[in-house]
C-alpha cells in the first residue's frame, strides 16, 4: 500500500486529515492535541500521524510548500488511503486590514495563476472551490468554540519571492479588488482541485501570520505553535460533519 512518498499502510490514516505545510507543525499538532498519536509515515521527512481527538480518529500530515507538493500528498491520501476529508491549516499573508494578525480565515474559493488544474485535468477555471459540507461543518465548529471566522477568496500563489515592481495598483491590490482575495498562501488551489475531480472533500483554514497592509509579522516559532484557534476549529469538525 505504500507509495514512493508515503510508507503508511492501509488503514493507517483516519478519514479526516489535517494538513499543515510544515511537517514540524504536523508533529506539534499530533503531540499537543491528539491522544495516543503514532507516526505512520516519515518519507522525505514529511511526518504523518494518526491518533484520536475527543474519541474521534484524526490524522495530521505535512504537505510541504507549494501546489506540486500538496498535489502529490493529497492525491495519494484520497486515492490510496481512503481519506475523505482534508483540511489545510496554514499561515497566510493578509491583503486587507479586514484580516489582521492571528485572525482565522475560512476560504470560500482559491484563485490562482497556476496551471495546476489545467495540467492535471484540463480544467481552465482560475478559481477552485472547497467542499460546501466541510465548510459548513467548520463554521459550526467555530461557532461552538466561540472563534470568529473571516470568510472569502484567497490567492494561491506559485511564487513566494516576486520581483519588485513600481506598477500601481500592485498585483496584490488587483487581486484584492478584482478577485476578492483576502490573503495569500501557496497550496489550496491544488487541494481543492484534487478533491473536486476525485469526489472528495477539502477545505482550508488559515491564520494570518503577516500582512501586506501592516508591518506586523509572526515568528517561525509562533507559526509553528501559536495558531491554536485554527487548530481547535479544525479538530472540532467531525462532530458536525455528516458521514
Amino acid at each position: 500500500m505504500s507509495t514512493p512518498h508515503n510508507r503508511a499502510e492501509n488503514g493507517d490514516f483516519a478519514k479526516t486529515v489535517l494538513m499543515p505545510g510544515d511537517p514540524l507543525r504536523a508533529k506539534f499538532i499530533a503531540e499537543t492535541f491528539l491522544e495516543d498519536p503514532r507516526l505512520v509515515t516519515d518519507v522525505r521527512g514529511m511526518y504523518g500521524y494518526t491518533g484520536t481527538y475527543q474519541g474521534r480518529p484524526f490524522s495530521v500530515m505535512g504537505s510541504g510548500m507549494g501546489m506540486p507538493s500538496i498535489g502529490i500528498y493529497s492525491y495519494e491520501l484520497y486515492t490510496q488511503y481512503g481519506v475523505e476529508n482534508i483540511i489545510r491549516i496554514g499561515s497566510a499573508g493578509s491583503y486587507t486590514d479586514k484580516a489582521k494578525l492571528f485572525d482565522v480565515v475560512l476560504a470560500t474559493g482559491a484563485y490562482s495563476e497556476s496551471n495546476y488544474a489545467v495540467t492535471q485535468s484540463g480544467d481552465t477555471d482560475d478559481i477552485q472551490t472547497p467542499s460546501v459540507a466541510l465548510n459548513d461543518a467548520l463554521r459550526a465548529s467555530a461557532k461552538a468554540a466561540g472563534i470568529p471566522l473571516i470568510e472569502g477568496n484567497i490567492h494561491s500563489s506559485d511564487v513566494f519571492y516576486r520581483q519588485p515592481s513600481d506598477e500601481k495598483p500592485t498585483y496584490w491590490e488587483k487581486l484584492r479588488d478584482e478577485k476578492g482575495c483576502l490573503a495569500v498562501e501557496m497550496e489550496s488551489f491544488a487541494l481543492f482541485h484534487n478533491a473536486r475531480v476525485l469526489g472528495k472533500r477539502a477545505a482550508c483554514l488559515l491564520t494570518i501570520s503577516d500582512s501586506f497592509v501592516s508591518p506586523e509579522i509572526t515568528t517561525a516559532e509562533q507559526r509553528q505553535t501559536s495558531f491554536t484557534a485554527m487548530m481547535k476549529v479544525a479538530l472540532g469538525v467531525d462532530a458536525f460533519l455528516e458521514k
